[in-house]
């Protein structure tokens, strides 16, 4: 048992003490010794702090240096253990209670907690609030509790988890016991609901800043991402990193791929015995394993400081878990590489991801924070000035350390688009969501225009000469530049920040990126540009043309429509040039419009980024079945087909018969999971018995129905979808519509 340096009053020179004998430092990194003053002075306290900044240290050091117990509530058991035996290894008593401690020893660790000895005890939420556990810590001297990773105590925090809102029992069954929160990601909402679900007192907030300035921040496009990963380690041989991704089964797969290259990695997910998943994590740790491929489940808590790189080989859900995940990259302050690859296809497979089995509220955060994640990936702006603004912190000039830094896109003075912009939202008394404020600058008469009154307004109709498009890439921009901000909690309304009000003052330029439609229109001529774009014989431009050409002629002929009428060459020319992969980008593609889009394009950005290890490529007679390409278009000749199911579409019906998730049936039959859903909604279409209920609840087709009305009855799919909020992704749209035909 470890000699503590307990005093009547402890002071700051006892915890600098302390903190030279225990961690063998001689000062404290910023701020942390105003925290551990205030800590130690019974105040209640909310540290926020990025990864690597030194939180533990926060709670830590008034725990050794105080009478009694620092009770550490904690969600993961493998953050427990490691800071448990970093804690032992430093020579300060500490133990965790959880689901891993047999009985007999949590007898042990009570009896240390009962007499004093245990300066810190590591228990989870759910441990803490099980019957008996808090009549126990009653009989406890306890100095502190320490609420670890606080924003899962928020419903608008990134990984909310229901156990920690029970959380304000400590208040009520311990009133004088002070109360730290910590957290490494929340938002300002998040930050405002950990003080009122803790029922904290006159708390003081510590922010430190979010800024790692010593982390490269690059968006990759998805495209052969086993490749560049290969490329990016090769030139790195000896560096630690960690990749991260969506599912077990990736986790899996490019694990093994990287083994067969003589590379040592390993996997690391829940699927996995706690055994295996600890000898993966010890290897890492010892610098035996140099890549962990992983889901997020791994590195919450783990102190290795030598993580030179961080890579997402998926789009996160949001930017609060990307940042927390890009933090365990150079902790030690040298340099570090955060790496993401993006594509549309995992925006449209993270919709469905967040939005199943929770609440509709819950479903439409979610998305929304999804949305400025897909922002932070397309960004034409300083990706770490996105970040900082996302967390309420401003970045005076670009961090020159990112991909758009160092190659920034060419811009134009966007001060008078802005005004109009940040005058519509002054206008409404900052009442406007982002769409809605894109009808109203374009003069839009829909309900929600007219019933707000907004068609009243001065700014009503002053950029009806831009496109949708064109405004929905500005304000974003404008969101990222941090000139407005979306207050979720109050039906996503924007609000004008202080440099907003600079701008809309006229005290401040706006620098905007060209919308790409409006760019390349300006570049060449209609048939100059389609020659221009012409790639050369045997290039890998030409084999992706092919490939698209040969898509488009599967799709033709199971429309029964002549292949130009998908697509024209010229589009498949500089699609094959450009290789868009989000939906922006898609749109900026000459012929592309938003019918099309809606038809064909996430086929084709899929066909995009499948080029890097293409399926079997169908015969020129178009005879191929069209999964070797992804699903194929929907269209009102299929849905009032009076041919059967065919053998593909059979299948996948059959799986969902025997009570298969899409996701599952995709893993199964080896194909995408969009495929499947469009498998699906073609079977129910020709008549097969859908369970309708496993995709949307009848609630949810009354509102898509109502949506329907308003619009006139039939509306484009694309305008449901906005009108809606982006709440029911189109294969719901278009399920509820098949649904209510047949039972008219």
């Amino acid at each position: 048992m470890s000699d503590t340096l307990t005093a009547a009053s402890p002071t700051l020179v006892a915890a600098r003490a302390a903190l030279k004998r225990y961690y063998g430092y001689d000062q404290f990194r910023p701020m942390q010794a105003d925290i551990i003053e205030h800590i130690l002075a019974g105040n209640d306290t909310v540290v926020l702090m990025p990864t690597g900044g030194g939180k533990s240290v926060c709670f830590q050091i008034p725990a050794v240096v105080s009478a009694g117990t620092c009770v550490v509530v904690s969600p993961l058991i493998a953050l427990m253990k490691d800071q448990v035996e970093a804690l032992k290894g430093n020579g300060i008593a500490a133990a965790y209670i959880n689901s891993s401690v047999g009985s007999a020893e949590a007898n042990e660790i009570a009896k240390a907690a009962l007499s004093g000895h245990l300066k810190l005890l590591y228990v989870s939420p759910e441990k803490l609030l099980s019957q008996g556990f808090l009549q126990f810590l009653g009989r406890v001297n306890i100095s502190l509790f320490a609420i670890d990773e606080a924003h899962c105590i928020s419903s608008w925090g990134h990984d909310f988890r229901p156990e920690y809102t029970q959380l304000r029992l400590l208040r009520q069954t311990f009133p004088s016991t002070p109360i730290v929160a910590l957290t490494a990601t929340a938002d300002r909402l998040t930050q405002r609901d950990i003080l009122t679900q803790l029922e904290m007192r006159e708390p003081k907030v510590f922010l430190s800043s979010f800024d790692r300035p010593n982390i490269n921040l690059i968006v990759r496009p998805g495209q052969d991402r086993i490749g560049a990963i290969l490329d990016f380690i090769a030139r790195r041989p000896t560096e630690a990193g960690i990749i991260y991704c969506l599912s077990r089964k990736t986790c899996e797969a490019v694990a093994l791929k990287l083994q067969q290259k003589g590379i040592r990695a390993a996997h690391y997910h829940a699927g996995l015995t706690p055994v295996q998943r600890a000898k993966a994590q010890e290897a890492f740790l010892q610098d035996d394993m140099q890549v962990i491929v992983a889901t997020i489940a791994f590195g919450m808590g783990i102190d290795k400081s030598n993580v030179r790189w961080v890579m997402h080989y998926n789009l996160p859900k949001n930017i609060e878990g990307y940042y927390q995940e890009i933090g365990r990259a150079g902790r030690d302050g040298t340099p570090a590489t955060a790496l993401l690859f993006y594509s549309f296809a995992d925006v449209m497979s993270m919709r469905e991801m967040v939005t199943s089995d929770v609440p509709p509220k819950q479903a439409e955060l979610n998305l929304a924070k999804l949305e400025r994640m897909q922002q932070f990936a397309e960004a034409a702006t300083c990706r770490r000035k996105i970040l900082l603004h996302y967390f309420s912190e401003s970045l005076p000039a670009d961090c020159g350390n990112c991909d758009i830094c160092r190659s920034p896109p060419t811009t134009f003075d966007g001060t008078e688009l802005a005004q109009k912009a940040l005058s519509a939202v002054a206008r409404a008394r900052e009442r406007l969501s982002l769409s809605l404020c894109i009808d109203v600058l374009r003069g839009m008469r829909n309900q929600a225009v007219i019933s707000g009154g907004y068609d009243q307004l001065k700014t009503y109709g002053a950029g009806r000469d831009l496109p949708y498009l064109d405004w929905y890439s500005y304000l974003h921009q404008l969101l990222n530049e941090g000139l407005f901000y979306i207050a979720y909690e109050e039906g996503y309304a924007l609000k004008i920040t202080a440099r907003g009000q600079e701008v809309l003052k006229g005290q401040r330029p706006v620098p905007l990126k060209k919308f790409q439609l409006a760019e390349k229109a300006e570049k060449l001529p209609r048939g100059r540009k389609a020659a221009a774009a012409a790639p050369a014989a045997g290039t890998a431009e030409t084999q992706l043309f092919e490939h698209l050409r040969q898509l488009r002629k599967a799709i033709a002929d199971e429309a029964g429509v002549p292949p130009y009428v998908v697509f024209t060459d010229a589009s498949l020319l500089e699609m094959a040039a450009e290789q868009p992969t989000s939906r922006v980008a898609m749109l900026s593609i000459s012929g592309v419009g938003m019918k099309k889009f809606e038809t064909y394009g996430e086929l084709f950005i899929e066909a995009i980024l499948q080029h890097g290890t293409p399926r079997a490529v169908p015969a020129a007679d178009g005879n191929a079945d069209a999964d070797d390409f992804g699903p194929a278009p929907r269209s009102a000749a299929q849905k009032t087909a009076d041919r059967g199911v065919n053998e593909s579409e059979q299948a996948s019906f059959d799986l969902h018969l025997q009570g298969l998730s899409p996701e599952q049936i995709a893993q199964q039959r080896n194909l995408a999971q969009s495929t499947v859903l469009v498998h699906l909604e073609r079977a129910y279409g020709k008549g097969l018995p859908l369970r309708v209920t496993d995709f949307i609840s009848e609630t949810d087709r009354a509102n898509i129905r109502a949506a329907r009305a308003q619009l006139g009855g039939s509306p484009p799919l694309r305008d449901l979808f906005d009108h809606l909020r982006e709440q029911y992704d189109y294969f719901r749209l278009r399920l509820a519509a098949l649904a209510d035909h047949r039972a008219a």
